[in-house]
């Protein structure tokens, strides 16, 4: 399993009042992937430029995608551009991908419950290890997760981190959930401003 997946399932296992929004969701997918392929020898960083290295197939599907999404011509993209353009509908994409695989269930019901019921993992070796990893600490899933707002702050997340490149995509991720948070409210208090002339 790679990060990414570890990270969806962890998410879709919290209890409903610690939901991740999925645009953050998103975002940090694209990051756990640029982490992955860093690991593999896939990507390189040059300051906050993805340099890619020599194609190989992962075995993952959607690690695969992301590998392709690279930009192979300098000046090669910033950390920062490519969780955006990466990230759109990530979230949705790996929960589809999950599901298929029956890794992650949409639960029974009826009506209006079955309609707004909650994708959740399926109860298999592959949610216990993430979770496992989860619980033990290791340090890129905990900064992700810090990331969307699930267990420590990210700074303390970031501080157990080892290597530049790593400790770089991350920060991206932390600095682009900030920037989607900022736009989701300056859009609530335009669109409460909006309400306000409506019933004036």
């Amino acid at each position: 399993m790679t990060t990414a997946r570890d990270l969806v399932l962890v998410a879709l296992g919290m209890p409903s009042d610690r939901s991740v929004e999925q645009g953050d969701l998103s975002l940090a997918l694209a990051g756990a992937e640029a982490i992955d392929l860093l690991e593999s020898g896939a990507l390189s960083l040059d300051g906050d430029r993805m340099v890619p290295g020599p194609r190989a197939a992962t075995g993952d599907r959607l690690l695969d995608q992301a590998d392709a999404s690279l930009v192979r011509r300098e000046p090669y993209e910033t950390v920062d551009n490519w969780l955006w353009h990466r990230g759109r509908d990530l979230a949705a994409a790996y929960v589809d991908d999950l599901e298929r695989a029956g890794l992650v269930t949409h639960p029974r019901g009826h009506g209006f419950r079955q309609r707004f019921a909650r994708d959740v993992p399926a109860d298999t070796q592959a949610r216990r290890s993430a979770e496992e990893r989860r619980v033990s600490g290791e340090p890129v899933l905990a900064a992700l997760l810090a990331a969307v707002g699930i267990g420590e702050d990210l700074s303390e997340a970031r501080e157990r981190l080892i290597g530049d490149a790593v400790t770089t995509v991350l920060a991206a991720v932390g600095d682009a959930v900030t920037q989607l948070e900022a736009v989701r409210l300056r859009r609530d208090i335009e669109n409460a401003a909006f309400d306000n002339v409506w019933r004036g």
